[in-house]
């Protein structure tokens, strides 16, 4: 099983994360970015939905062992690609033209949830699955480009409340703060709501990248311009 692959249903590109944690590592930022191509390339493609195949997990987000063992080793140069990888992979949600929508069928942690922030639309499962930024318990700020992308798509008081604490949220809090569009009973509801959402969405690309572009401009100069002040020297902990 391939670590990401895409699948085509009528106007919907859905790509699965195939891991039992969807770690974020060098091998996800290319097989993300490949799957994300391939899904553009086909002109009847309208909107993409991203999903797991995990039972538990959406994405746990940075794979701590190989960071870790990269640091050791003194691999710095691996870490910092792998930091501009996957800022490219954090644009193609934000930039690809046609919307692009996170099923959150269990638990999305750290660059997971980032991950879903740079989505344009949430769905998540109810029955299972937190939702968690853990850096302050962790010391690891946020890139800026990250923190303007979760601005987009959490409320800022409650964005304060769960970068702050680091607290776990459910699918109905979630829901009840605007920060995803449904809270689906089960997984099979997630994508079956999921899906259907996507299929409404008919619209033209080029205007659609227009608004995305006009949209987000500051959160891409921000990445392009601010990001590596801290990327550079690895300036992630603190």
């Amino acid at each position: 099983m391939a670590l990401v692959e895409w699948k085509k249903d009528e106007t919907v590109a859905i790509i699965t994360m195939n891991t039992d944690e969807n770690r974020h590592n060098p091998d996800f930022a290319v097989a993300m970015l490949e799957a994300f191509d391939a899904a553009e390339q086909d002109q009847d493609i309208k909107s993409i939905v991203i999903a797991s195949s995990s039972e538990k997990n959406w994405s746990l987000g940075i794979d701590l062992t190989w960071i870790t063992g990269a640091m050791t080793n003194g691999e710095l140069d691996s870490i910092r690609k792998f930091m501009y990888d996957m800022n490219n992979v954090f644009k193609k949600a934000l930039m690809t033209p046609m919307p692009v929508i996170a099923a959150i069928n269990g638990h999305a942690f750290g660059n997971g949830s980032v991950l879903a922030c740079y989505c344009d639309y949430r769905f998540m499962k109810a029955d299972r699955g937190y939702f968690c930024f853990p850096e302050v318990d962790i010391n690891i700020p946020f890139l800026p480009s990250m923190l303007a992308a979760m601005k987009k798509s959490i409320p800022y008081y409650k964005l304060e409340e769960i970068v702050f604490s680091g607290k776990r949220i459910g699918a109905k809090e979630m829901e009840e703060h605007h920060i995803i569009v449904k809270a689906c009973e089960n997984a099979d509801a997630l994508m079956k709501e999921a899906v259907a959402f996507a299929k409404t969405y008919q619209k033209g690309r080029k205007i659609f990248y227009e608004h995305k572009s006009r949209l987000h401009k500051h959160i891409v100069e921000i990445m392009e311009k601010e990001d590596p002040e801290f990327i550079e020297p690895l300036n992630l902990m603190v």
